[in-house]
């Protein structure tokens, strides 16, 4: 009885032996994975091909060590992520490093909270302006240059500032992050980008009819003004573009409503069609506004006298420019300055004008106005900037945002154009008529500037990144269908040069890993509790005997035949 008790006894013990052992492992595992994670939002450089060439980030996908910029010199980074708070970036290492071309792992760069569309509206930073021209010299540098591993943007928070100071004091103490020595893991796990398949692009089209008197066959001529909406940034999660072209956006709604005020009543209607543009592919050489001028009639563009296109007017102090392809000596392009300058003298702002001749042999198109000059229609653009934009620049990049927008200079802005427009469709230039005078039931409203204003600046427009049926779309076409006759929506697919990737954001997982060392060690610790705790089960369930017998060499076959 006694003896069959004891092969029951210690096959007991022995599972009670599993499950503590089972147990032990769930818990060791537990700590290290739940205890010391962490997640973060991230959102990756832009990745583009432009005629072939491959620009901005080229991978996606990170599982490296992570390590900061005390990092030993001459120490490898290839299997290193580099992380970099915005405050704290030397563009000239940066610049050495993709140049040279020297390997490194990845590149996570910490922006300041203030820049965070979602929840740093209104926050405000000293150094707001600093950041701003060191962001914009970062973002022209990567997106610009073909980089062989993922880089991303992140915000600065209370949660991976600790991490930052944790890696930070590793490398002082000359600790880097290895698999040999442990620290901090960033991964990505995601899949790589694909490229984005016929990319669309959905221009809208406002129509508000001007008073034709009974018996006149002929057609009323047409004013446009047009605004593109979309963006370009070095990461398309995060381009928001509140001032390019989110301001003018706002402008042109505005200046919708009150001429729609206007137009609602027999009385005041003008004799002047008003034709509002919301255009896509506005950084990719306006390619919307081409397709878009394409589909009009001959009639309708042989009507229209000219068209104001809005770009960029939300943070000026107090001038804008007025940029032209035509002589200023052609008899529109004197009546649209001299038109704007006589508001702008009693407004006490300034007006200047620029001339840019067109190369029609160029496919560079860098203002909207020259697509409608390709098609010899008299425009011009209004816009806070004096200078020509570089292609993919000055397009809501990473640091235009709500922070740096001047909803004032945008009231202003209205003022200027909505008066001008309406001295000339009412016969009333060179007096000093104030048709949408402050407190009058036209005055322009600052609430609805703000609400869009607010709106935009939330709302990544990068157009190879937006459906058809967006809903951001969606909802500029019922506001712009608010203010007008008749609304239209024309789909094209965005064609040229460019090439783009998906893959915009993801879920940085933080964690804090042990050492090579450090794992030996547990199980050299773990290996001697078992055999310890096996020899005792061994020894007071079976015996010394049995104990050593498991040790001892078995006798050959020789030995056992004779």
């Amino acid at each position: 009885m006694a003896n069959s008790k004891k092969p029951g006894g210690l096959r007991e013990m022995l599972e009670s032996m599993y499950s503590v052992i089972a147990l032990l492992f769930i818990l060791v595992a537990c700590v290290e994975l739940c205890d010391a994670a962490a997640a973060v939002d991230v959102y990756r450089l832009i990745q583009y091909d432009m005629s072939g060439s491959p620009f901005g980030s080229r991978f996606a996908a990170l599982n490296h060590h992570a390590a900061s910029l005390h990092f030993p010199p001459g120490v490898d980074l290839s299997r290193t992520v580099l992380i970099i708070p915005l405050r704290e970036l030397n563009i000239t290492f940066v610049r050495e490093y993709i140049n040279q071309k020297k390997p490194l792992g990845g590149l996570l760069v910490l922006l300041p909270e203030v820049l965070n569309f979602k929840t740093g509206g209104n926050k405000q930073d000293h150094e707001k302006e600093k950041m701003k021209n060191l962001l914009a010299e970062l973002e022209r540098l990567l997106v610009h240059s073909y980089i062989p591993y993922p880089v991303y943007f992140a915000f600065e928070n209370d949660e991976i500032d600790t991490v930052l100071a944790d890696i930070k004091k590793n490398d002082l103490m000359g600790q880097p992050a290895t698999a040999t020595t442990g620290g901090y893991k960033f991964v990505i796990p995601t899949a790589e980008p694909k490229k984005v398949a016929t990319p669309t692009m959905t221009n809208i089209q406002g129509w508000l009819s001007g008073l034709k008197t009974d018996g006149d066959a002929n057609q009323l001529p047409t004013i446009a003004i047009v605004a593109s909406y979309d963006t370009f940034g070095a990461a398309p999660a995060l381009s928001v573009g509140s001032d390019s072209n989110g301001s003018g956006i706002v402008a042109l709604l505005e200046i919708a409503r009150l001429f729609s005020l206007l137009y609602s009543n027999p009385k005041t209607r003008g004799r002047y069609n008003l034709l509002f543009g919301l255009t896509s592919g506005g950084p990719y050489n306006y390619n919307g506004t081409q397709k878009w001028l394409r589909s009009f009639d001959q009639r309708l563009r042989e009507s229209i006298d000219y068209a104001i296109c809005l770009n960029s007017i939300g943070s000026w102090d107090n001038e804008l420019w007025i940029h032209v392809s035509k002589p200023p000596e052609n008899a529109y392009i004197k009546q649209i300055f001299e038109g704007l300058s006589n508001v702008a003298e009693e407004l006490d702002l300034k007006v200047g004008l620029k001339h840019k001749k067109i190369n029609i042999s160029n496919p560079r198109v860098a203002w909207e106005h020259e697509q409608f000059s390709r098609l010899r229609v008299t425009a011009a653009t209004l816009s806070e900037l004096s200078v020509t934009p570089e292609l993919l620049e000055s397009t809501g990049g990473l640091f235009d945002t709500r922070q740096y927008v001047n909803e004032t200079a945008i009231v202003r802005g209205v003022k200027l154009v909505a008066e001008s427009l309406a001295r000339h469709i009412y016969g009333h230039q060179g007096k000093n008529i104030q048709i949408f005078a402050d407190e009058s039931s036209l005055a322009v409203n600052p609430a609805y500037i703000r609400s869009w204003l607010d709106v935009l600046s939330q709302t990544p427009r990068v157009a190879p990144f937006l459906s058809k049926d967006d809903p951001f779309v969606m909802a500029l076409k019922k506001e712009l269908a608010g203010h007008v006759d008749e609304v239209n929506v024309q789909h094209e697919t965005l064609e040229g040069i460019f090439t783009f990737y998906d893959s915009t954001s993801a879920r940085l997982n933080i964690y804090q890993v042990a050492s090579v060392t450090f794992d030996l060690l547990l199980l050299l610790v773990l290996g001697s509790y078992l055999i310890v705790l096996f020899s005792f089960l061994v020894i007071t369930t079976r015996g010394l005997d049995d104990l050593i017998s498991l040790f001892r060499r078995p006798p050959s076959r020789k030995l056992k035949t004779a």
